[in-house]
């Protein structure tokens, strides 16, 4: 059996994959210190709760929770902690990060593994534009970490301590796909016939009954993801409203949100909000996204009251979930997510 099909206890394949460990271990202490520097403090969140997160493609582990007098219930395993920091939000704390196990069910790849863990921190009181700062901030603390500025996926490299570059969606789709997204873009809602024939005419492949965001999600993936952090970190931001799950509106164009995303090797790394305080708007968003995911895949998560509760008493804040194992592949050049783990799960 060679070293690469042998378990991963293996002593050999052990040995292959220490160094890419133990740079995990020094990136975890010193993005810890970094943020505990600024007077973060770092805090636990349940993984056992009432929903899973209400977002439309993300598919949850499912268990039961079984009281004392033997009645049960569901519980999920969270895919994100988010509805817990928020929840520590409205409870007064103002700078807060956790580095959180979450669950994600039929996500396996080089990047994806169906545990992994995110680091998620919270600013209340400032805007999103800190966590911009933030991301380059803690990706220069992680070059030092190791040694090394240039990180690599494949063949695509990117020098992480140089300015990130700020790009607009709207930017992207016309440099890259040459298709002018702002539109189809409303703020009573989004032209699907407008940007299906633009992504037509740009070469990419779009079936009859495309929606919008899956025309949308098509042009990012196919022309623009490919060509983002190369050379330099990119900052992709103001995203459509609809695309931005838990993120408020921005003040000066009501059609797009305060979202960004980190990219560095074409990679996603990181997705930044201003986030949405309005309890009322966000009960609304669950349930258009909860009926959009019973009719795509035939089920619907359960809002979470309490958190809906919550949100209602959280101050402005913005907050980040950033995805540590692929920061640490990328930083330390493993060529898999796995590579970076210490026990993966078993396939």
């Amino acid at each position: 059996m060679s070293v690469s099909a042998s378990p991963w206890w293996s002593p050999a394949r052990h040995a292959d994959r220490r160094p890419f460990l133990l740079a995990r271990q020094k990136i975890q202490a010193a993005l810890r210190a970094a943020l505990a520097a600024q007077d973060f403090i770092e805090v636990e969140t349940p993984i056992l709760q009432v929903s899973p997160g209400n977002e439309i493609h993300l598919k949850a582990f499912a268990t039961e929770l079984e009281r004392p007098d033997s009645s049960r219930t569901p519980r999920y395993l969270h895919t994100s902690p988010e509805f817990t920091a928020k929840k520590l939000l409205a409870a007064g704390e103002t700078r807060l990060f956790t580095f959180a196990r979450v669950f994600r069910n039929g996500e396996r790849t080089a990047l994806h593994h169906p545990e992994f863990t995110m680091l998620e921190w919270y600013r209340a009181h400032e805007g999103y534009e800190a966590l911009m700062d933030d991301c380059a901030a803690l990706l220069a603390v992680t070059a030092q970490t190791v040694g090394a500025s240039l990180f690599q996926f494949g063949d695509l490299s990117c020098d992480v301590t140089q300015a990130p570059e700020r790009l607009t969606i709207a930017q992207a789709f016309s440099r890259f796909a040459n298709i002018d997204l702002m539109e189809s873009v409303g703020a009573g809602g989004n032209a699907r016939d407008q940007l299906w024939q633009a992504a037509q005419h740009a070469g990419i492949r779009v079936a009859p009954d495309d929606t919008w965001a899956d025309v949308f999600t098509r042009v990012m993936v196919e022309k623009i993801e490919p060509y983002l952090g190369i050379g330099r970190p990119t900052i992709l931001c103001d995203y459509p409203l609809s695309e931005a799950a838990l993120a408020r509106p921005k003040p000066s164009d009501p059609r797009l949100a305060e979202r960004f995303e980190l990219y560095v090797c074409a990679v996603e790394l990181a997705n930044g909000f201003g986030e949405l305080t309005d309890a009322a708007e966000q009960r609304r968003r669950f349930d258009e996204w909860m009926d959009e995911k019973e009719r795509l895949y035939g089920e619907r998560y359960p809002i979470d009251e309490d958190f809906l509760a919550a949100l209602a008493h959280m101050p402005d804040a913005s907050g980040i979930a950033l995805g540590f194992d692929r920061l640490v592949m990328l930083a330390a050049g493993a060529p898999r997510i796995e590579d970076v783990l210490w026990a993966p799960v078993a396939p």
